[in-house]
């Protein structure tokens, strides 16, 4: 079996002078480092406390996932002779906070549409998504439920 390694750094950037000394007094700000490649600058979401202008981890989680599904559809699109000409996709993604503070994702649910080359590609294209499902890195380090709502169309339907 085959390993990988993905090493980040995370510098903290939130200290206004006193710490963390109470939860009020510092800010959540920090910066996602990896060598050879522009800083990420992050912060908690606004709801604990987060600078609403910077990426929030959550937020890069279910960016994590689709770009994984959407690599992976990619790739197995190439394979079936299904030529994709654009992709987006504006997944959402539920976490649920408990009574603790602490919490988990519920779900996150992909919504792809993809602009296939000919119309004879679009049912081949929208059935590509479970298997890139099956085969998405991130989809199966996960331990809740992630959908995908696929939406392809031709480049005649622009």
């Amino acid at each position: 079996m085959k390993q990988h390694l993905y090493k980040t750094t995370i510098e903290w950037t939130g200290n206004t002078g006193n710490g963390t000394t109470d939860y009020r007094s510092y800010e959540r700000s920090h910066i996602v480092k990896v060598n050879g490649k522009a800083d990420i600058a992050t912060s908690s979401d606004p709801a604990f406390r987060g600078d609403p202008a910077r990426h929030n981890p959550e937020e890069l989680f279910v960016a994590s996932i689709a770009s994984c599904h959407m690599l992976w559809y990619l790739h197995l699109c190439t394979e079936a002779g299904v030529v994709v000409t654009s992709y987006t996709d504006q997944a959402v993604g539920t976490m649920e906070e408990t009574d603790n503070g602490s919490g988990r994702f519920t779900e996150v649910v992909l919504y792809p549409v993809v602009q296939v080359l000919a119309a004879h590609m679009q049912e081949k294209a929208d059935a590509l998504h479970d298997k890139a499902h099956q085969f998405c890195f991130i989809a199966n380090s996960c331990n809740f439920p992630i959908r995908h709502e696929p939406v392809s169309y031709t480049s005649s339907h622009t």
